[in-house]
């Protein structure tokens, strides 16, 4: 069989992790040409690297970073800043010691 299947319903959370990601690309475009690609690259590059190493069952974490992200995004929308360093985060394995 294997023909399309009607698409995965999202949760909650992921749509606000999606609307959080869109939200930093629309905020970009009131950035120089330059900018605005480096801070795409950077938000790009960490979001799928949150895809990859976030348990996507650790919900206490996922909404820090949701609540983290959204503080870093009204800072990017801000006139005055014109770039972003990074949006690094360390897992909570990492942060907490290593706990198996």
């Amino acid at each position: 069989m294997g023909g399309a299947s009607a698409p995965r319903r999202l949760s909650g959370m992921q749509k606000q992790v999606l609307a959080l990601y869109r939200g930093f690309l629309r905020a970009t475009r009131s950035k120089s040409p330059d900018d605005r690609h480096r801070i795409e690259s950077i938000v790009s590059s960490e979001f799928r690297r949150g895809a990859r190493q976030v348990d996507r069952k650790n919900f206490l974490y996922i909404e820090y970073l949701l609540r983290r992200g959204k503080k870093q995004l009204d800072q990017l929308k801000s006139p005055d800043t014109t770039g972003l360093s990074s949006l690094h985060f360390v897992p909570p394995s990492q942060s907490m010691g290593s706990r198996k």
